[in-house]
């Protein structure tokens, strides 16, 4: 069954403080600043931040709102992303490993799973993520002056989602959003859609035992992640399928500016976003130029300053914009 969808596109998680996230992901990580703007819904003004790849690929691009100035605390458990999975070259494992330990964001272990080597890290916040060993990957990931073109980063690898029950979950990736089952390693199953590998995987963890997680947006949760359409003509057709197969909880489309939006509540809890990849991150800034001011939508521009006014203040370092 193909309804379009041609792997992730992004996931958002919930960070802590504004410049916490922008020196953890652009220096720890070495991704790219690519856009600066805010949360569109909601009351407060909340930065919306996002990060990628040397191309700014739609499939690389993570996407956090710091919520500590907000207040906004969340409570981990199943029903959510339990671990973002980023994919590195073949051999890069060690040296991930070793920096995330000599900068204290992980142990420095090494794991191994469906033949991969591993190096599992964690965000201030609290989010797991790890990098995944994949020569496939063929993407360009962005470099600095300690993370070269050989060990950095292509973009997503996979999400690992926690869930209590695996079987409806099978049905909703497998008949609700064309993925197939590829294989299974203790309590991980792999499922694939568009013939799978990095950004185009997704694992279940079974976890019958977990407690039920937080759905909300805060500090220490994965949010949602998105899966990717070329057009609202596949969007579209992706709503009218799952709602046909009983999964009424989908949106409407919502207008993300670079991106239009679904979002639907997965039987494991799990927020599911469906992108368009039509419109972009250059319609308000060139490519060489990405990420290096806020951009608020055309909707939001009357409101300026009463928007800027209460966000921490940020500084992207030069190494993270375009160059």
């Amino acid at each position: 069954m193909d309804l379009g969808i041609t792997g992730i596109h992004h996931v958002t998680s919930g960070a802590s403080g504004a410049q916490e996230d922008v020196d953890f992901f652009t220096t720890a990580v070495g991704l790219r600043m690519i856009k600066q703007t805010v949360l569109f819904d909601g009351t407060k003004p909340i930065y919306h931040l996002y990060y990628g790849n040397k191309n700014a690929e739609i499939g690389s691009v993570m996407t956090t709102f710091p919520f500590r100035q907000a207040g906004f605390t969340g409570r981990q458990g199943s029903g959510q992303v339990k671990t973002t999975g980023l994919t590195v070259p073949q051999g890069a494992a060690k040296f991930w490993a070793e920096r995330f330990k000599r900068l204290q964001f992980a142990s420095g272990a090494i794991t191994e799973r469906f033949g991969q080597r591993c190096a599992t890290f964690t965000h201030p916040a609290g989010l797991g993520f790890e990098v995944i060993e994949d020569p496939a990957d063929t993407r360009e990931g962005w470099t600095t002056a300690d993370i070269s073109a050989d060990v950095a980063v292509r973009g997503f690898h996979s999400v690992a989602m926690s869930v209590q029950d695996t079987e409806e979950m099978e049905r909703f990736l497998t008949e609700g959003l064309g993925f197939v089952k590829v294989a299974t390693d203790g309590k991980h199953t792999r499922y694939g859609i568009a013939g799978g590998g990095p950004g185009k995987t997704i694992e279940l963890v079974a976890e019958p035992e977990r407690r039920q997680g937080g759905w909300q947006f805060a500090q220490g949760l994965v949010h949602h992640v998105a899966l990717a359409v070329p057009t609202e003509t596949e969007q579209t057709a992706v709503k009218a399928h799952l709602e046909g197969l009983g999964y009424t909880d989908v949106s409407e489309i919502k207008d993300r500016n670079y991106f239009h939006s679904i979002y639907c509540r997965s039987p494991g809890g799990v927020l599911v976003e469906i992108a368009t990849s039509d419109i972009g991150f250059e319609i308000d800034e060139t490519k060489e130029h990405l990420g290096e001011k806020l951009h608020l939508p055309p909707w939001f521009e009357p409101r300026r300053a009463e928007i800027v006014a209460p966000l921490e203040p940020i500084v992207v370092p030069a190494h993270a914009t375009g160059r």
